[in-house]
């Protein structure tokens, strides 16, 4: 018998779109009254459409938003044919969104002209708005899309396209601009990743553990009594003894980290740790409170 996925809700979709709009108005904000007054860009799609804004005569009325949303059709139909009808309508909502928007806001002044000022509060609240999008099912840059379809095809990940894609932006910046606000739009552009990386993968970063012990039993019972997170056992094979070993695997938060390193020490001082970073972690017995 075929499985059938429960669909959407209504009210959580409707959710998704509000938090949306939220995430591309706060972009328009920051392209449109800390980046644009002060020739500053962002990377990918966003970035070729305030170049493209400022060299283009303003007889032709082609503004920012038009280019943005010519320039993400033909992603919108690569993201619709290989993540989905869902990815697609979301992605659309928050381009029509952010073209909108930033057009209603070029009657008000901009907040600074400072260029640091600018840089850094821009990049922030860029990156804010970008993430949201993305954290709710949809994006603005159609970069990562294309860079999907040919790290299949040519000997590059998806990472190292977008970096080389962005790379000839900001040389394009530099001849339009020049050399300063071209820097300055680097900067703006890592300000604006990682505070994407933050919204998306949330403000509460937990860290995933394994701990190989002897004495597994007694680490176990430490970490649950004095840390209050339970464990999972797995197995394991020793590479070189080819004895069984028991695996404690547990998540705990980055503040908790310090706190479990010394009571596994104090059980086992021989112990082996590995501690790496997470992406996100959910479940109802998971609580990022601090014991």
């Amino acid at each position: 018998m075929e499985k059938r996925h429960k669909k959407e809700s209504k009210l959580h979709f409707l959710y998704r779109v509000v938090m949306i709009v939220i995430g591309a108005g706060m972009a328009a904000v920051a392209i449109e009254l800390f980046l644009v007054p002060n020739e500053i860009i962002d990377g990918g799609i966003i970035g070729i459409s305030l170049i493209l804004n400022y060299i283009t005569p303003d007889y032709l009325l082609l503004s920012f938003g038009v280019f943005v949303i010519i320039l993400n059709i033909p992603f919108l139909y690569f993201g619709y044919k290989q993540i989905g009808k869902t990815f697609m309508v979301s992605t659309l909502i928050g381009i029509v969104a952010l073209a909108i928007i930033e057009r209603f806001l070029y009657v008000f002044d901009p907040f600074t002209d400072q260029m640091v000022l600018a840089t850094v509060f821009g990049g922030l609240l860029l990156g804010f708005g970008v993430g949201l999008v993305i954290r709710h099912g949809g994006s603005m840059d159609g970069t990562e899309i294309l860079g999907i379809l040919l790290s299949k095809k040519l000997p590059f990940s998806v990472g190292e396209f977008v970096m080389f894609f962005n790379i000839f932006i900001f040389a394009w910046a530099a001849f339009v601009y020049g050399l300063e606000q071209a820097m300055y739009s680097v900067m703006t552009y890592y300000i604006a990743f990682k505070t994407i990386d933050t919204v998306i993968q949330g403000l509460d970063e937990t860290k995933a553990v394994f701990i190989i012990s002897d004495q597994h039993s007694e680490v176990s019972d430490a970490i649950l009594d004095r840390l209050g997170r339970g464990t999972t056992k797995l197995k394991g094979k020793g590479g070189y003894t080819d004895e069984e070993k028991d695996i404690i695997y547990v998540v705990i938060t980055r503040l908790e980290v310090t706190k479990l390193k010394s009571l596994v020490h104090d059980v086992d001082p021989t112990a082996f740790l590995t501690i790496m970073d997470t992406q996100e972690t959910k479940g109802a017995k998971f609580k990022s409170a601090i014991h």
